[in-house]
C-alpha cells in the first residue's frame, strides 16, 4: 500500500480523477489526506464526499513558509504519508518539505517543461502561438517547475482552436497521464 497526501488549491479535477480511479485503489493507492491552502476551494467538498480527511492550512497564519510547512509535516506524520501528489497546488515547495520527502513529491504541469513554467502554463503556451504544448509530470525541487521530469505527453495546438478548447484537451491528457504515472510508482 502507498499512503499519499494530495495537495490542491482549486477545483480539484485531478484530485477527483485520482481518488475515483479504481485501478489505483486496487493496486494499493490510499489517499490518506487532502492538504488545501484555500478554505473555500471546491476540492474540499470533493474530498468530503469521498470521506477523505482534509487539512486546511493557510500560509498567512504563519510567520514564514518554514513554519507553515513544518505544520504540514506534523500533520502528514500522523497519517504516515509515503508520497505527496500535487494536483493544482499553487504554492512553491521549500526545502523544509523537500528535505522531509526527498524525491517523493510529484507535480503535474499543463505544459511541456521546461517551456512555460508557472501557474499559467496553458495560457502562456497559447499566447506564444506554439503548435504543440502538453502535460508534464515531474518531481519537485526548489525551483518553479524545474524538477526532474518523469513523463510528458504532447498535445497539438490547432490554428483555429480557442484557449478554452486547448484547456479541455490539456485536462483530458492530465487525467490520463497522472494516473498512469502513479500506477508505475505503485508497481515499483
Amino acid at each position: 500500500m502507498l499512503k499519499v497526501a494530495i495537495f490542491a488549491s482549486g477545483t480539484g479535477s485531478n484530485f477527483e480523477n485520482i481518488a475515483d480511479d479504481q485501478t489505483l485503489k486496487d493496486r494499493g493507492l490510499k489517499i490518506e489526506i487532502l492538504v488545501c491552502d484555500r478554505p473555500k476551494a471546491a476540492v474540499i467538498e470533493k474530498a468530503k464526499r469521498r470521506e477523505i480527511p482534509t487539512f486546511i492550512i493557510q500560509p498567512k497564519d504563519f510567520e514564514n513558509r518554514n513554519y507553515y510547512e513544518q505544520a504540514i509535516i506534523k500533520e502528514l506524520v500522523n497519517y504516515q504519508i509515503d508520497f505527496i501528489l500535487l494536483a493544482g497546488y499553487i504554492r512553491v515547495i521549500t526545502t523544509t518539505l523537500l528535505d522531509e520527502y526527498p524525491m517523493k513529491i510529484i507535480n503535474i504541469h499543463p505544459a511541456l517543461l521546461p517551456l512555460f513554467p508557472g501557474i499559467h502554463g496553458i495560457e502562456d503556451a497559447y499566447n506564444a502561438g506554439v503548435t504543440e504544448t502538453g502535460v508534464t509530470i515531474h518531481y519537485i525541487d526548489e525551483g518553479v517547475d524545474t524538477g526532474p521530469i518523469i513523463a510528458q505527453q504532447k498535445v497539438p495546438v490547432l490554428a483555429h482552436e480557442t484557449l478554452k478548447q486547448l484547456e479541455v484537451k490539456i485536462h483530458y491528457i492530465e487525467h490520463q497521464l497522472y494516473p498512469s504515472v502513479i500506477l508505475n510508482l505503485l508497481n515499483k
